[in-house]
């Protein structure tokens, strides 16, 4: 195959019931599959296009998910199209082969966290200090890699984003909010550089060819560097990058929002994989390694 896609889930190919309608309700109700159940209640959906247009791709291009979720998270749901040979979880610190964690992948993240800044310990500890009960609902590690708050986002004090990301950015970390979560990361945990070395493991073995075409799909701001590393890319009409006006010459933007523009994505994946020779005329992607 001569084409990787890397493509954020949710809110990018998967949607919860809240984000179906982003961008308000359609004039026809869109046939929808569920593709993850939590405590037994159906939480995410595809429509049945977007299942078949998913199931299609991955017959004619190397799919690799890429998510902030952890390995647990990633594991409830039943993308059409698995199994994976890789997938991305954790925002890039774990990349999993097989449906297994690569320890040598992990064991490098780690050592780049301890060598380039605070220790997670270090960053929970202070950030505790800084929230309340009154706008946080939840206060969680992730697969010991970093934290998130789940928050009233109306009720975010002003200027707390701001003032935390800016004590992370000196510390080797940084911050940014996704709806209601706001995530606190160390830098060296990045899809961009999980997705490189990817990337990298699949030319190595013959898979990809050394100038295969990378695309990518995400909304918010932790996707931005796998979307600037990739040939062409694409973010949906709606998420945190929709919210920062963010930019990218080779970034595009679906005319849809909400979970049509799953489906949009979708048909520019197929479109692009149509006129890869042109796309592969574009600088050279650009390789982070650990």
């Amino acid at each position: 195959m001569t084409v990787l896609i890397a493509t954020d889930l949710d809110r990018t190919m998967i949607y919860s019931h809240s984000a179906i309608e982003l961008g308000g309700p359609s004039a026809t109700e869109p046939v929808l599959r569920c593709v993850e159940h939590y405590d037994g209640s159906p939480l995410s959906f595809v429509t049945e296009t977007g299942a078949a247009l998913l199931r299609e791709l991955t017959t004619v291009a190397t799919v690799v998910p890429t998510t902030t979720r952890t390995v647990a998270q990633f594991e409830r749901i039943a993308l059409p199209g698995a199994p994976w040979r890789y997938a991305i979880t954790s925002n890039g610190g774990n990349i999993l082969v097989d449906g297994v964690p690569d320890p040598q992948w992990r064991s490098q993240i780690d050592t780049s966290i301890r060598s380039d800044g605070a220790t997670l310990d270090e960053v929970t500890a202070e950030l505790r200090t800084r929230v309340s009960d009154d706008w946080v609902r939840t206060f969680r590690t992730a697969d010991e890699l970093f934290c998130y708050l789940v928050v009233e986002p109306d009720a975010v004090p002003a200027g707390f984003l701001a003032q935390w990301h800016r004590w992370c950015r000196e510390r080797g970390w940084g911050a940014s909010q996704q709806g209601r979560k706001i995530y606190t990361m160390p830098a060296p945990v990045s899809k961009g550089r999980a997705v490189a070395e990817v990337r990298a493991r699949l030319v190595a073995d013959g898979t990809l060819a050394a100038d295969s075409l990378l695309l990518a799909a995400g909304d918010g701001a932790l996707d931005a560097d796998m979307l600037v590393a990739a040939h062409a890319a694409i973010r949906p009409r709606h998420g945190e990058l929709e919210s920062l006006n963010w930019q990218y010459p080779s970034v595009s933007v679906t005319e849809s929002a909400g979970i049509a523009a799953g489906e949009e994505i979708l048909r520019w994946f197929a479109r692009n994989l149509a006129t890869a020779p042109d796309l592969l005329d574009t600088p050279t992607v650009r390789v982070h390694r650990a």
